[in-house]
């Protein structure tokens, strides 16, 4: 634990939970899950300022604010989540665990935006948040996926689940291959410290689905252009 843990817990946690009621209230008047996106943004930004995060962002001309697509990134820390919501020009749902599902207000806020719950393994809950998340594209919103499934304690890649290109490849959308490099040094995995320090985030150019037969190709590709993009930014 430091100062910037002590940060989390008596700020930012307290404007959390203001903002949700906020949320929580204006869902009533407009139920699309679009002022969870304009909240949850302006509070990625505030985390990224409060604990003295810098974010390079590579590619933000790869992609259409007004395009829909489903974008998947490594994960390798707990800021990775606020910083996409912040830095992505999207109005964009995540694929979340579904213990967070389970958090009073907060679970209900994220359902009530389109957030889609998902519970781990290969059995028929996990199916359904597969389908899910594939209508969550076929309605026209943007949707994010870590494909590795976890978070990587090194930073390093971790091999990509076939879970993701699956509802690619249903969905239609195009893939949106996001690197994330340096968020582990933020939050390291199974400690309350919080760091300062600088993330780099690129964005590649989106990929079609449709130009692909099999799920495998479509995630070989995917898995490439991230792989190819940690390993030229990481120690530049």
């Amino acid at each position: 634990m430091n100062f910037r843990t002590l940060i989390f817990l008596f700020i930012l946690i307290p404007i959390t939970f203001f903002g949700i009621l906020l949320i929580l209230l204006l869902s009533l008047f407009n139920p699309t899950g679009n002022s969870f996106y304009t909240i949850a943004a302006w509070w990625g930004r505030l985390s990224a300022r409060l604990f003295g995060i810098s974010i390079e962002v590579i590619g933000q001309e790869n992609y259409s604010p007004d395009q829909h697509y489903l974008v998947i990134s490594n994960h390798a820390g707990m800021a990775d989540i606020p910083l996409l919501l912040g830095i992505m020009k999207l109005n964009l749902r995540f694929m979340a665990k579904e213990e967070l599902g389970k958090i009073p207000l907060f679970g209900r806020a994220l359902r009530q935006a389109g957030y889609v719950m998902i519970k781990r393994g290969q059995n028929r809950d996990a199916l359904n948040s597969l389908v899910d998340a594939t209508k969550v594209l076929k309605n026209g919103h943007s949707l994010h996926i870590f494909p590795e499934g976890t978070r990587s304690a090194t930073g390093e890649l971790l091999p990509f689940k076939r879970g993701a290109f699956r509802v690619a490849m249903k969905g239609g959308a195009p893939v949106l291959p996001v690197t994330i490099i340096g968020s582990h040094l933020i939050t390291p995995k199974k400690s309350l410290r919080i760091n300062k320090g600088t993330i780099k985030v690129i964005i590649d150019k989106p990929v079609l689905p449709s130009s692909f037969s099999t799920i495998e190709e479509l995630m070989g590709t995917c898995s490439g252009v991230i792989t190819t993009n940690f390993n030229r930014y990481r120690n530049n």
